[in-house]
C-alpha cells in the first residue's frame, strides 16, 4: 500500500497517542518539547558542519506523534523558545533567533513534522522502513529548502545554497537513516511485548 490516501490504522505509531486521553497527549506534547530542547544541545562533530539532533528530534515527533499532534509539540517548542526559554541550538532563546539567519529552518520545522507526521500515518513509518527513510528525507529537503530560501533573501541564492544547504546534505541523511532505525526498532521493541 504506497498509495498516498491509504488510511492510517489507529495505530500506526508504537506510541499509539492517537487512541490516549487528552491528558496522555498534553504530556507528550511536554515531553516532546523536552526532547527537542535537549537534542538542539547536542552536536556531532562532522565536516564540513557539526550536526545537531535538532531535525532529528524533529522528524522523529512527526513520525511518532502523527502531523496533528507533532505540529501542536514543535509548535509549543518554538513559543518556548520566543518566550526566552534557552531551547533552541547552543542554548539561545528569545525573538533574535526568528529573525536571523537561522529564521527560515526554524519555520519549516511545524511543516517538517506535518509532512513527516502525515506520511507515517499513511504507512511510511517503521513498519516499513524504505519508506521512513523518505519520508524523512523529504522533511530535511523541506527544512532545507525553507532555510535556504530566508537566507537566499539575506546573503543572495548562490551563497545560501553553499553556506544554508550543501553543508548539511551529509548530516541529512545521516538523520534520516538513523531516525528510520530507531522508528524501526520502537516498531520491534512493541510487537515483541504485544507477543509475551
Amino acid at each position: 500500500m504506497s498509495d498516498l490516501s491509504y488510511v492510517p490504522p489507529v495505530r500506526f505509531s508504537p506510541l499509539g497517542l492517537q487512541a490516549r486521553p487528552v491528558h496522555i497527549k498534553a504530556a507528550a506534547v511536554l515531553l516532546g518539547t523536552l526532547v527537542l530542547a535537549i537534542a538542539s544541545q547536542i552536536s556531532v562533530p562532522m565536516l564540513p558542519v557539526p550536526m545537531t539532533m535538532q531535525t532529528l528530534a524533529v522528524i522523529l515527533i512527526g513520525a511518532l506523534y502523527g502531523w496533528r499532534l507533532g505540529v501542536l509539540t514543535i509548535l509549543a517548542w518554538l513559543g518556548e523558545a520566543a518566550t526566552g526559554l534557552p531551547v533552541l541550538a547552543n542554548g539561545s532563546g528569545g525573538l533574535a533567533p526568528f529573525m536571523g539567519p537561522t529564521a527560515g529552518y526554524l519555520a519549516s520545522f511545524p511543516l517538517v513534522a506535518a509532512l513527516v507526521g502525515w506520511l507515517a500515518e499513511r504507512g511510511w513509518n517503521g513498519n516499513r522502513p524504505a519508506f521512513a527513510v523518505a519520508a524523512m528525507l523529504l522533511g530535511h529537503a523541506l527544512c532545507l529548502a525553507f532555510g535556504a530560501a530566508w537566507l537566499a533573501t539575506l546573503i543572495g541564492a548562490e551563497k545560501a545554497m553553499f553556506a544554508g544547504v550543501v553543508p548539511f546534505l551529509l548530516g541529512s541523511l545521516v538523520k534520516s537513516g538513523l531516525g528510520a532505525a530507531i522508528l524501526m526498532a520502537l516498531v520491534r521493541r512493541t510487537n515483541k511485548a504485544e507477543e509475551a
